[in-house]
Parts: C-alpha cells; sequence; structure tokens
C-alpha cells in the first residue's frame, strides 16, 4: 500500500512534467495538441534573440547574487555561531532571517522603496541618476540568499567539533590561520550548497525580480510569466524541457563528483 502511495504521489508530480516534455517535440503550433514530432520549437528558441538575452541576464544575475550571498551570509552564519552572545545578536538574526519568514510580496516592496530613496539621495547628494535594473535585481536576490546561506553555515558551525580549531590555536596558529587551515575547509561544502541554494532561487525568482527591476531588467522568468499573460506557446514547453535537461545534468554530475569524493574518503579510511 505504502508503494502504490509513493507511486501516485510520484505520478502525479511529474505526469505534466512529462506531458508538457511530449509536447515541447510536437510541430503543432497548439501547445497540448499533437501534431507529430518535430525540432522546430527548439529551432524557433534558439532564434529568439530577446529570450536568449533574458536567459544570458538571469545567469549572470543568478551567479552574482549567489556570490554575493554567499560572502555576506557566511560571514553573517559564521557570526551566529562563532561570537555566542553579544548585544544586539537576537536583532542580528532576526534581521538576517527575515527573508525566510516574510511573503516575496512584503520582501519585494520593501526593497523597491529602499532603492526609491537610495535613488533620490544619490541624485540630490552627488547629482547621480541611477536606474533600477540589473544591478538592483541582483542586490536584491543576494539579500534573499543571504538569509538562506547563514542558516546553512550557522547549522554546520554548531555541528563542528571546536576541538579542532583549540587544538590549532594552541599549536600557535593566529586566528586567521585556523579559519583558513581549519575552519573554512570544514564549512566549504555549506558554502556551495548555499551558493547552490542562492543561484536556483535567484534563478527562478519573478515577485522580487517584478518589484525591483527596470526596463533594462526582464529575466528570464519575468519574460516567461508576461508570455504566459497572453497565453502558453510551444517555445514556453521546449524552454521549459531544455532548464529540465540542465537541471538533471547538473544534478547527475554533482552526484558523481560526491560519490567520488566518498569513494576516495573511504578508501583513504580504509
Amino acid at each position: 500500500m505504502s508503494r502504490l502511495g509513493l507511486a501516485l504521489g510520484l505520478g502525479f508530480l511529474w505526469a505534466p512534467i512529462l506531458l508538457l516534455v511530449g509536447y515541447a517535440f510536437s510541430a503543432g503550433r497548439i501547445p497540448f495538441q499533437w501534431g507529430g514530432f518535430s525540432l522546430r520549437w527548439f529551432a524557433a528558441l534558439a532564434a529568439d534573440e530577446r529570450m536568449r538575452e533574458a536567459a544570458w541576464l538571469s545567469l549572470r544575475i543568478a551567479a552574482g547574487s549567489a556570490t554575493l550571498a554567499m560572502l555576506l551570509g557566511g560571514l553573517a552564519g559564521w557570526a551566529l555561531a562563532r561570537f555566542g552572545v553579544f548585544r544586539g545578536r537576537a536583532l542580528f538574526g532576526a534581521l538576517a532571517g527575515a527573508p525566510l519568514v516574510l511573503p516575496e510580496v512584503v520582501t519585494g516592496l520593501s526593497l523597491l522603496l529602499l532603492f526609491v530613496v537610495a535613488q533620490g539621495a544619490a541624485e540630490r547628494w552627488f547629482g547621480w541618476r541611477l536606474g533600477r535594473g540589473a544591478a538592483t535585481i541582483l542586490l536584491a536576490h543576494a539579500t534573499v540568499g543571504l538569509a538562506y546561506v547563514a542558516v546553512v553555515v550557522q547549522s554546520r558551525l554548531a555541528g563542528l567539533d571546536r576541538g579542532l580549531e583549540e587544538a590549532a590555536a594552541d599549536l600557535g596558529a593566529g586566528p586567521f590561520t585556523v579559519f583558513r587551515t581549519i575552519t573554512l575547509p570544514l564549512i566549504a561544502p555549506s558554502l556551495a550548497a548555499g551558493w547552490l541554494l542562492a543561484f536556483t532561487l535567484s534563478l527562478d525568482d519573478v515577485v522580487v525580480a517584478s518589484f525591483v527591476s527596470g526596463p533594462a531588467g526582464t529575466t528570464l522568468p519575468m519574460l516567461v510569466f508576461s508570455a504566459l499573460k497572453v497565453g502558453l506557446t510551444p517555445e514556453v514547453n521546449a524552454l521549459a524541457t531544455l532548464i529540465l535537461a540542465a537541471a538533471g545534468l547538473a544534478t547527475g554530475v554533482a552526484g558523481l563528483i560526491f560519490a567520488r569524493i566518498s569513494s576516495r574518503g573511504a578508501n583513504g579510511a580504509g
């Protein structure tokens, strides 16, 4: 009975996705009407310059915001896990984790107000005319991703044995040397996991980006969402198929890498 329930649950989740992938290879113009096998919509997608530019912009924003979130979120998680009780710790932790609990609409609106105030101040004080676009989306996504990275890093540090760091310090290593040679290698997997999580969240975001973007900052999810308001097109099916294939390939490569690392560790221990 449990296997049947599991099969029904997986079928409910994957049936629409597989149906979408199947119709991506249909020659018909109607998205959910089979018209014979064809790759015409993949060719049409490759020839769509606006779609290519939006995809490239989304990848750049996701990579930049994930890197910034990893750096700032890693420091925030390390401070929360290693500094103990300090003045303002509760407020600092609440502010760092606020994007985890706030609705995306509230987060997007608050960031929009912040950017509007910052633009007005820059123009009034320095004469700079700053517009909203890719940079504001990157900063907004980094703010959201920072909270996720901080939680991952803090939980990793909480489970580490501080005896390794204390032993290195007793042997004469300075704080920076201890962090570089002991702490950083131990939290590297959590930093990588946080980077991938922030990258995925940025690449998939529509709500926050819609608030803080401008005419020059149309990401791929925003473009697809605006296209769906008119109606589903076969190009969207082809795009979803490519994204699914890329995600599956990345997951497979990551699995092989971690399997090799685990096997090397087991062989070394043996």
